[in-house]
């Protein structure tokens, strides 16, 4: 009688083992993939230059994963030895919290989530399996975790000192990789403003107000109505500029982008994404959205994935950047890969030369690639960490582009 409980008990066990052993890691496996197309010839003068530049990457997805940062994996797409071999000096890694079953780019409702099953399935503490708010809190968790065990090599950037500090000891050609913390849709604020608190205590200093769906603060450019900014956002908006945390339009919808570029106080940015004259996809930037952006003295991240430039060559990555170049400056472009987003991409973290190559292959000056591959990202994201007195409404900044 006992062995007809506890065969089953065993066998149960094993197979729960199994579970939770193997499918986190085979479902992420199938969702951020490196396409092994041919990557482009990188010349000597390419790699000598690389090697000079701080690089920024405005948007990954890495803290979603049950992958360990300072690992030797190479599932995925970037890890602290892969930012390293591709002179990262600062990668924005950004917290989602929940995706819609079916997921699309057209339109998605916000009653399903992903997000849950991939919390229980990961093994995450039980906190996070019924809570958005707590899904962050844990990616700021396990950012902490693997910046103590790191011995100095990876640091968390939460204010204007901090990313001097981590540029300074930088500044020889090696150092530390920085981490910033981002959110991907501010769902997790629970529809409670006073949440936004927690999440800064945290470290976060990056938001956009939606992702797949709408939500409570404004339409997504992939939600069902795809409305503007709500008197909620706009209430959100103000506590963030107030905080010092910089307001991110991507996946917002065409409506909700220009309410934000009309109610910016502070630059704001498109962290990763494409531009349509280049690519024509629904999430990607027009040239109006382009200037907007501009006019606010903010960036516009371009990614690396099909869905954001319509190949994963990095030629059409630099088409894209050229674009924005040619219309408001090249001031306005930087990094923006989405990196562990459920892409598929050309070339991992560790191989970002070939988005330098891409550049002079376009005729980019290494001032221009400087700017591009990182200076532009840090002279925004510099600024935004001060936090605004909020009682003070200064304009937009005003900055020219070439007609």
């Amino acid at each position: 009688m006992r062995k007809r409980v506890w065969v089953p008990l065993v066998l149960l066990a094993v197979a729960a083992a199994g579970f939770f052993g193997f499918a986190p890691g085979y479902l992420e496996g199938g969702m951020n993939k490196i396409d092994g197309k041919p990557l482009i010839a990188v010349s000597a003068e390419a790699r000598a230059l690389h090697q000079t530049l701080q690089i920024v990457d405005l948007h990954s997805d890495t803290l979603m994963w049950k992958r360990d940062l300072l690992g030797t994996t190479k599932r995925g797409h970037e890890d602290l030895a892969r930012l390293q071999a591709g002179n990262v000096a600062l990668q924005v890694f950004s917290s989602v919290t929940k995706t819609p079953r079916g997921q699309n780019y057209d339109a998605n409702g916000g009653d399903t989530d992903n997000i849950t099953a991939l919390a229980i399935a990961q093994l995450q503490p039980v906190r996070t399996w019924g809570s958005l708010l707590e899904r962050s809190l844990w990616h700021a968790e396990k950012l902490d975790r693997a910046v103590a065990d790191s011995q100095g090599k990876l640091v968390k950037v939460s204010d204007d000192a901090e990313l001097d500090t981590l540029l300074k000891a930088r500044a020889g050609g090696t150092g530390p990789v920085g981490g910033l913390l981002s959110i991907e849709g501010l769902q997790d604020l629970e529809g409670n403003p006073a949440n936004l608190v927690q999440l800064y205590i945290a470290g976060f200093r990056m938001a956009s107000l939606t992702h797949f769906f709408d939500n409570e603060l404004a339409g997504s450019m992939h939600g069902l109505k795809k409305g503007g900014l709500t008197p909620f956002g706009l209430q959100v908006i103000r506590r963030m500029e107030a905080k010092g945390m910089i307001v991110d339009v991507a996946h917002c919808s065409h409506a909700c982008v220009a309410d934000i570029l009309a109610a910016a106080r502070r630059p704001v940015v498109s962290s990763h994404g494409g531009v349509q004259a280049t690519c024509k996809v629904n999430r990607n930037l027009t040239d109006e959205e382009i200037r907007g952006v501009a006019r606010t003295g903010g960036v516009i991240g371009i990614g690396y994935w099909d869905g954001a430039v319509c190949d994963t060559s990095p030629r059409a990555t630099a088409r894209a950047m050229k674009h924005v170049k040619d219309l408001v400056g090249v001031q306005y472009i930087a990094l923006g890969s989405d990196y562990d987003g459920a892409t598929t991409v050309r070339f991992d973290t560790s191989q970002l030369v070939q988005v330098t190559q891409a550049l002079l292959d376009e005729h980019f000056t290494p001032d221009e690639i400087r700017a591009v591959m990182g200076g532009n990202a840090l002279r925004v994201i510099r600024a935004g960490l001060v936090p605004l007195d909020p009682n003070a409404n200064p304009p937009a900044v005003k900055t020219p582009w070439p007609m």
